[in-house]
C-alpha cells in the first residue's frame, strides 16, 4: 500500500466495509471518523484524550481505517501516527506524570524505534450496530494490520483497562514493567501496550500471515 492508495476490505465477519488511507486520500470520510470518534468519547467524558483539534487536519496521522455500514455511514475506526523517529513523538509520554515511569516509557520506546514504531490511536464503534461485538474486534485487528501497511515491526498503543482483553484478542500484550496511570482522569486505569509484527501468533487483517493480509487489500489509485 503506497502513500497514494486507498485500500477496501469488507471483514467476512462482522461483513462492514472497512476503507483504509490517508486522511487527504479521503477527506470526507476522515472528518466523518474523527467526528464520530469525537461522539463517541464525549459520551464518557474522555474527549480530551482525543485532542480533536490537534489532529483535525491529519498531518499527525499516517494512516486511519475507518468501517462503514451499507449505506456508507462510518460507523467505527482508528488511526496511526509514525513511524517515530524518537520518543517525543508518543502522545504515551503525556498520559504518565511519574518521571519514573516517563524515562522508563521513554525507554522502551527509543529501542523499538529503529525497527519501526507506530501508535494506534482513537479507536471507536457506534452503539446499538448489528453485529457490534464482531464489529469492534474486526476495528482490532485492522490496527494490528497498520503495522504491514506501514511497514514497521513494532506498534503501541494506551488503552483502559476495560478494553485491554479486546486488543490482546490481535496480538496486544501489557507492559507490566509499567503501572497504570489515570488518565485521562481518575476514572481510568490506563496501560501501555505493544504490539510485534515478527511474532509468529501477531494477527494480521485476515490471520497470522501478514503477507496475506497485505495481499489481500484491494488497491484502488487515486
Amino acid at each position: 500500500m503506497g502513500p497514494k492508495d486507498v485500500s477496501t476490505y469488507r471483514d467476512p465477519v462482522s461483513r462492514y466495509l472497512f476503507v483504509t488511507a490517508r486522511p487527504c486520500l479521503i477527506p470526507e470520510i476522515w472528518h466523518d471518523y474523527l467526528d464520530g470518534a469525537l461522539k463517541a468519547y464525549t459520551k464518557f467524558g474522555a474527549e480530551s484524550a482525543l485532542e480533536y483539534e490537534q489532529v483535525m487536519s491529519g498531518h499527525s496521522t499516517a494512516v486511519f481505517s475507518a468501517a462503514l455500514d451499507d449505506d456508507g455511514v462510518v460507523v467505527g475506526g482508528l488511526r496511526a501516527q509514525g513511524p517515530f523517529s524518537s520518543a517525543d513523538e508518543s502522545h504515551a509520554l503525556k498520559e504518565w506524570t511519574d518521571p519514573e515511569q516517563i524515562q522508563r516509557i521513554r525507554a522502551r520506546i527509543d529501542a523499538r524505534v529503529p525497527y519501526g514504531l507506530i501508535e494506534a490511536k482513537a479507536a471507536w464503534v457506534s452503539e446499538g450496530l448489528p453485529r457490534r461485538r464482531e464489529l469492534t474486534l474486526a476495528v482490532a485487528r485492522m490496527g494490528a494490520n497498520f503495522m504491514h501497511v506501514l511497514g514497521t515491526r513494532f506498534m503501541m498503543a494506551t488503552a483502559a483497562d476495560t478494553v485491554l482483553d479486546l486488543w490482546r484478542t490481535c496480538g496486544g500484550e501489557v507492559d507490566e514493567s509499567v503501572p497504570h496511570t489515570p488518565y485521562p482522569d481518575e476514572r481510568y486505569r490506563t496501560r501501555l501496550m505493544w504490539w510485534d509484527s515478527s511474532r509468529p501468533e501477531q494477527s494480521g487483517l485476515l490471520g497470522d500471515d501478514p503477507r496475506e493480509a497485505r495481499k489481500s487489500l484491494r488497491v484502488e489509485r487515486r
